[in-house]
This record gives C-alpha cells, sequence and structure tokens, in this order.
C-alpha cells in the first residue's frame, strides 16, 4: 500500500502542472480549453522525440513547453482573430495537434527506454524512480505557482484576470483583451505540454491517444483541490489545484486497489467532475427550498 500511494503521490505531482494550466483557462479566464488533450500529448512527443534523436532531455523539455504555447497561440488566433467560439477553437486545435503529433513521432508511440531522461539524472543520486518523480515535480509545481503567483500580481497579469472576470471593464481602460486571452492560452498550454512532457520521460514512452480525457482529468483534480483546500488568496488557489491534482491520483489509486475496473476509470472520473460541478447549483436549490415562504414578499 506505502508503495501505491507513493507512486500516486509522484504521478499527481506531475500532472499537477497540467492542472495549473487547466486552472488558467477555466478559472481565471472562464474558457474551457479542449486545446488541452492535444497539447499534453504533443509536450510528450516532441519531449521523447528530441531524446530519442539524441538530444538533452532538457533541450526537449524546453522545447516542449515552447510547443505547447504555440498550440495556444493557434487556440487563441482562431478566437479572437477570427471569432470562433472558445470551445469550437479548442476542438479544432486538439484535431490538428492529433496530425501534428503523429508527425513529430512519426508512429502511434515512440519509446525512449533505458534513455537519458531528467528522472534518471537525479537517479544517479541513489534516488528511487517515484522519489525522483516528487523531487522534480515537486520543485517544479512549487516554482511555478511562485512565478505565476508573482506574474498575476503584475500590471498585465492582472490585465489577463480581469480580461477573464469582467472583459467589458477592461475594454473601457484600453486594454486589448484579444490579447489578454492569446496569452493566457499560451501560459496554459506551455504549462499543460511541460506536464505531458515529464510524464512522457516518466513512463519512458508517449503515445498518441495518452492525451484522451486529460481536460476531465484536470477538472475532476481542479475542483477537488478547491472543494478540500478552499479558495483563499490567488497563492492558495494555485497551490490547492496541485494539491488537487495529488489527491485526485491517490483516490483513483485507492478505488483500483479495492478493485474497481479499469474499463471504468473514465466513467468514475466523469461522475465525479459532474457531481462535482452540480453541487452550487443543487445547494441554491436546497437554500430556495427552505427559505420561508413569507422571505420573498419582505
Amino acid at each position: 500500500m506505502g508503495q501505491i500511494l507513493t507512486a500516486a503521490v509522484a504521478l499527481g505531482l506531475l500532472w499537477s502542472i497540467m492542472v495549473i494550466g487547466v486552472y488558467i483557462t477555466y478559472r481565471v479566464l472562464d474558457i474551457a480549453d479542449l486545446t488541452v488533450e492535444g497539447s499534453i500529448t504533443l509536450g510528450a512527443a516532441i519531449c521523447t522525440s528530441m531524446i530519442r534523436a539524441g538530444w538533452s532531455p532538457v533541450v526537449g523539455t524546453a522545447l516542449a513547453f515552447g510547443a505547447g504555447m504555440l498550440a495556444g497561440l493557434a487556440t487563441g488566433a482562431l478566437h479572437t482573430k477570427l471569432k470562433i467560439p472558445a470551445l469550437l477553437s479548442g476542438i479544432l486545435t486538439m484535431i490538428a495537434l492529433w496530425s501534428v503529433n503523429l508527425r513529430v513521432m512519426g508512429s502511434a508511440n515512440v519509446s525512449i527506454l533505458r534513455m537519458p531522461t531528467l528522472f534518471t539524472f537525479i537517479q544517479r543520486f541513489g534516488v528511487s524512480r517515484y522519489f525522483s518523480w516528487i523531487i522534480l515535480g515537486g520543485l517544479l509545481a512549487l516554482a511555478l505557482v511562485t512565478a505565476l503567483y508573482w506574474f498575476f500580481g503584475t500590471e498585465l497579469g492582472s490585465a489577463i484576470r480581469a480580461t477573464g472576470s469582467n472583459p467589458n471593464m477592461v475594454r473601457a481602460q484600453g486594454v486589448h483583451t484579444d490579447n489578454m486571452v492569446i496569452i493566457g492560452l499560451m501560459i496554459s498550454n506551455g504549462l499543460v505540454a511541460l506536464s505531458g512532457a515529464l510524464i512522457g520521460q516518466s513512463q519512458s514512452f508517449a503515445d498518441i491517444q495518452m492525451g484522451m480525457g486529460s481536460i476531465v482529468i484536470g477538472l475532476a483534480s481542479l475542483i477537488v483541490g478547491e472543494v478540500l483546500f478552499g479558495k483563499r488568496g490567488f497563492y492558495m488557489r494555485l497551490l490547492s489545484v496541485a494539491l488537487g491534482a495529488i489527491i485526485y491520483r491517490i483516490i483513483i489509486a485507492l478505488v483500483m486497489e479495492l478493485g474497481m475496473n479499469p474499463n471504468d476509470l473514465k466513467l468514475f472520473t466523469a461522475l465525479t467532475v459532474a457531481a462535482a460541478l452540480s453541487v452550487p447549483y443543487l445547494s441554491a436549490a436546497v437554500r430556495v427550498k427552505r427559505k420561508p415562504a413569507g422571505a420573498a414578499r419582505v
């Protein structure tokens, strides 16, 4: 059981970077961005292909981040310049990335088994496999939370946050909201691709289907983090979604240990997200029913 929990925490930390990216679009920009399902695979595809070609894992990881930002740029351009709805823009980019990822990998999957990665470098110091994931994933997640907290406190970052909250007010202040949306999508998908690069290195391969359902996983982790750790302060919100990814992976590991069929895992995740998203509506409905009949006439 101890090894199962360790593996869940390690994998959760790698996925937490993706969840932070989902948070930027879903909570900050108020956009459900399906580009995530393509950009996480893009990050893994580019990084593993670069490593297989003999490049440094650091270079492969950095290029994966940059490629993710370009994917976000594509979605942002479709949405803001061509006026295609945000949801459809993400779907279009996601579909296009399927072909791009196949081109990058040259096949449906790429293996880097027994090849150097960022994790094998840490393992040279006697660190076990899962603890190397925890060390690198934890340091990166904490660094990104701190960096994003600083960035969204700057004038540019505040404009991006304000664009998601009240775009009309921001436009009245002379801010180009289209640019803010594009920057937010670029940062988000860059982080998602970075997470994909780390996941690809941890499992020693990239697969064309590894991004399927990732947006639901991201939303589930985000909601779990918000429910358990609250929404007090922007730094704590960023930290809570990262912790939510860990808790979500622990829940999945425990459920699987109890005997759940792996084929039912995505159904379980979808039901979890649906239940969590419906809580505010159901709570409001219950409050209305409990409201005294005379209160409405006051």
